[in-house]
This record gives C-alpha cells, sequence and structure tokens, in this order.
C-alpha cells in the first residue's frame, strides 16, 4: 500500500476505520493504543504531521468519531533501525572510553524521530564508527541532551553505560553548564536578566511552544554583548533545557532570534544579513566527567553564515 499525498514513506503506513471503542479519543491516545508506541512516540508521529484522518492532517490533541478512515504513517519497527550515515560537516571536539562530544552543523537532528529522514548526530557517529552507550530509547541510544536541527554547536553522547547514568542526573540537576550565543532582534532590557516563564505546547498550534501558565519551569539568563542598530548579540546561560527555550523566551520578550520566522522573527533582517534559520549557537558546554569528576569545558566557534552576519553588522555599525 503506497502512502497518500502528506504521509511521507519514511516509516511504515497503516490504514483502517476509528473502532467505535476510540469514539472520543485524542489522537495521540488512540494510536497509542491500537500500535502499542508509546504515548510519547505517538505525540511524535502527530506532530510531525503523519496522522490523516478522512484525508485531512490531524494533531496530536484532536478527538476522533468512530467509523472515520485513519491513515498513519509509523516510524520503522524496533529491530530495524535506519542506516547509518556520514554527516558532513560534523567534527568531534573530543573521544575518550565515555563519552564523545561533537560540533554539530546546521541541518542535523540529534538523533531519528518520527516524520525525520534527515542526518543525524547518532547516524554520523555510528557511520564513523563510534560505539555509544546502549542507554535509552532504542533511536536516541546515548543521547542526554539535544540541540534543535537548525541549531549549531557543541552536543556531548556517551559511549559507556556509567557516563550515560551520571550525564543524564547532571542534566536533570543542572550541575551542567550550557552557553548559547544568540543574535536577536533589537535591544533587550535590561541588557542583562533573567527570563524565569514556564514553557509549553503552544495552546493553538502543537508543532510550536509558548509561555504558558502552569507550563514547565524554564529560567534563562543572558547578557548583551554586542548592540548595532537593529539586533544585540546576547550571551546565554540555560538553567533548564525546555524544548525552544531560547527561542520562546526571546520571542516573548519580542526579541526573536534573526531568522526564526517560526517564532515572529523579520524575515527581512534575516534577508539582509544571509541568515537562513534561527541565529542561535551552542557555543559551550561544561560538565563533571563522569570518570572522575574533574571538571570538563568545550567550545565551538561560530559556523559561517552566523559569522558572516555579524561580519556584516560590524561593517554597518
Amino acid at each position: 500500500m503506497t502512502s497518500s499525498p502528506g504521509l511521507p514513506a519514511s516509516g511504515v503506513h497503516r490504514a483502517l476505520p476509528v473502532p467505535d471503542g476510540l469514539e472520543g479519543q485524542r489522537v495521540d491516545q488512540a494510536i497509542s493504543r491500537l500500535f502499542g508506541l508509546s504515548r510519547s512516540v505517538a505525540a511524535e508521529v502527530a506532530d510531525a504531521g503523519n496522522v490523516q484522518v478522512d484525508g485531512r492532517v490531524r494533531g496530536k490533541g484532536d478527538r476522533l468519531t468512530g467509523g472515520s478512515w485513519l491513515e498513519v504513517e509509523l516510524p520503522p519497527p524496533p529491530g530495524e533501525p535506519v542506516a547509518p550515515r556520514p554527516v558532513e560537516g560534523m567534527t568531534i571536539l573530543h573521544d575518550d572510553d565515555d563519552l564523545v562530544v561533537v560540533d554539530k552543523p546546521v541541518g542535523v537532528a540529534a538523533h531519528p524521530s518520527p516524520g525525520w529522514d534527515g542526518p543525524t548526530v547518532i547516524g554520523g557517529l555510528a557511520a564513523s564508527g563510534y560505539r555509544v552507550s546502549t542507554s535509552g530509547a532504542a533511536e536516541r541510544q546515548g543521547v542526554v541532551h539535544r540541540l534543535d536541527a537548525a541549531t549549531t554547536g557543541v552536543m556531548v553522547v556517551a559511549k559507556s553505560e556509567r557516563a550515560y547514568t551520571v550525564l543524564k542526573a547532571a542534566f536533570k540537576e543542572r550541575t551542567v553548564e550550557k552557553g548559547y550565543h544568540a543574535l536577536v532582534q533589537g535591544h533587550p532590557d535590561p541588557s542583562r536578566g533573567t527570563i524565569d516563564a514556564p514553557i509549553d505546547r503552544h495552546p493553538k498550534h502543537d508543532w510550536r511552544f509558548a509561555v504558558v501558565q502552569g507550563g514547565r519551569p524554564s529560567v534563562t539568563h543572558y547578557e548583551v554583548m554586542e548592540a548595532f542598530p537593529a539586533a544585540s548579540l546576547v550571551d546565554i546561560r540555560l538553567e533548564t533545557g525546555r524544548t525552544h527555550q531560547i527561542r520562546v523566551h526571546f520571542s516573548a520578550l519580542r526579541h526573536p532570534c534573526v531568522g526564526d520566522t517560526t517564532y515572529g522573527a523579520d524575515p527581512t533582517l534575516a534577508a539582509r544579513l544571509g541568515v537562513s534559520r534561527q541565529w542561535l549557537h551552542a557555543v559551550r558546554l561544561g560538565f563533571h566527567h563522569p570518570a572522575d569528576g574533574r571538571w570538563v569545558e568545550f567550545t565551538s566557534e561560530y559556523p559561517t553564515d552566523l559569522a558572516g552576519a555579524l561580519a556584516v553588522l560590524r561593517a554597518e555599525a
């Protein structure tokens, strides 16, 4: 059976009428029950646009009607992992028995996920012969934190089981130093401060996040490094690590990351600066090494497109 338009043929296609017993249930709940997926994976399938009901794409929170025609593109079954692919431009900053630290280029996801058929850090490491921890979900083994596909910079992956356990705990307990640089529109006021605002799914758009009452606690510390007529270069330290946290917090301040049209950035400024994605870079990462507890820190230089945008602003200033 071939996929319907809008359902990418990257996994397993299923089509069936909605059983009467699932009348009124949320899409993610129903998919979880029908196909034996975890609730989180079922939600990811819906978030990726891989669920249609009567020919229309539906979100994870939509309710089902018994007898409707349901089509779902499921992720590859366990035991059939996506073949490893070399990742052009990904460099190794550090490698030892416990962990590997990479400098992630743009357009690379941390790990495979439903709806994503591009390169991944995990796939790139596997293609280069690196062994990673077997802890964690099958598609994200060894991954202790993630960067958006469009965000570049430092990322650590656990190779040993001990490292996975220790690093996951460190991220959870907020003992990891996560530093980013972002180019944001306008001039944050004050120029140094803390954004303490809860984040959760956008109430109207499941594919976005937003500052919402009752969301997960989210804390971002920032300081303006350079100010230009139309934008500011900001140093950021994350106390928490929510999905899209920096992008959401600065959008809420009405200073979105340059190039981040998903969260309200002006596309004309990005075009003038030659930026085709959000200007956001993971510039440093520090943590206690799992083997001996010593503090280690890794840094990354700006990639060419982000450095070029800064050069244009500095020349105009």
